[in-house]
């Protein structure tokens, strides 16, 4: 089972999910390139290299296909994976991410730009206190920022600015019917993407199944673990699950 961050993140958001389902699984988490304790290489990144990356990681372990889940950018590399080296990747689960990062809207276009200004002039904790009261709004959550904040800022300005850039243009979403892995779509109702353009990309991969969790919001493995892990066991449960089997023919049929 293999776990890939968002944009800033690292291992630690999954800390949740470690203690869920290491008890069951072979549980693997890293840092992207540029990330937490990973190097931090010269630019440019790309979807691909991120993708390529964790390829190689794969590599070296002596499991099988693993089970990818990936939460924003992280599902943006966990898509490319599935489709550049579909033989490492058992099942695919894809939080709050879509196919594509194309400049369509003008809110798209100000949001990098605003992103790229207040790192340059404020730096990454200022970056990292705006984001962290959109990703975790309820004031009972304040631990959860200010934890988030305090590694946000341990990040390299460069490798941070490196990253965002990669999304940039990048897409996979003619792509999308080649998946062909069992894979799950899930959607907080108040992410930054709406829900029903999450659905609709959803819709162009063969079989994938569509969930949505009521109030979350981005980050929704840390703001609500308990409800995301269920959701991941259910969908795990199903895929080891034996067939049904049919009821026997009567006589004579």
């Amino acid at each position: 089972m293999l776990f890939i961050h968002g944009l800033g993140s690292c291992t630690e958001d999954w800390e949740p999910q470690v203690r869920a389902f290491s008890g069951a699984y072979q549980v693997i988490t890293f840092d992207l390139r540029g990330h937490g304790r990973s190097d931090v290489p010269r630019g440019p990144y790309s979807i691909p290299l991120f993708a390529a990356d964790t390829a190689g990681l794969l590599a070296t372990l002596p499991a099988g296909p693993a089970h990818v889940v990936g939460l924003s950018l992280g599902g943006c590399v966990a898509m490319q994976l599935a489709l550049d080296d579909p033989g490492r990747v058992r099942s695919l689960v894809i939080v709050n991410s879509a196919p594509e990062f194309i400049r369509r809207s003008l809110f798209t276009l100000l949001e990098g730009m605003r992103r790229t200004v207040i790192v340059h002039w404020r730096g990454l904790r200022a970056l990292g206190e705006r984001i962290s009261r959109r990703l975790l709004p309820d004031p009972a959550q304040e631990a959860l920022r200010a934890a988030f904040v305090e590694r946000f800022a341990q990040n390299d300005p460069s490798a941070y600015l490196n990253s965002l850039k990669a999304l940039v243009g990048w897409s996979v979403t003619a792509r999308l019917p080649a998946i062909r892995c069992p894979t799950l779509i899930v959607a907080s109702e108040h992410d930054y993407t709406p829900v029903g353009m999450q659905e609709k990309y959803a819709r162009r991969i063969p079989g994938a199944r569509f969930v949505t969790i009521p109030g979350a919001h981005h980050a929704v493995p840390v703001e609500r673990p308990n409800t995301f892990n269920a959701v991941l066991a259910d969908f795990w449960t199903m895929l080891d699950a034996p067939p049904e089997m049919p009821p026997p023919a009567p006589p004579g049929a």
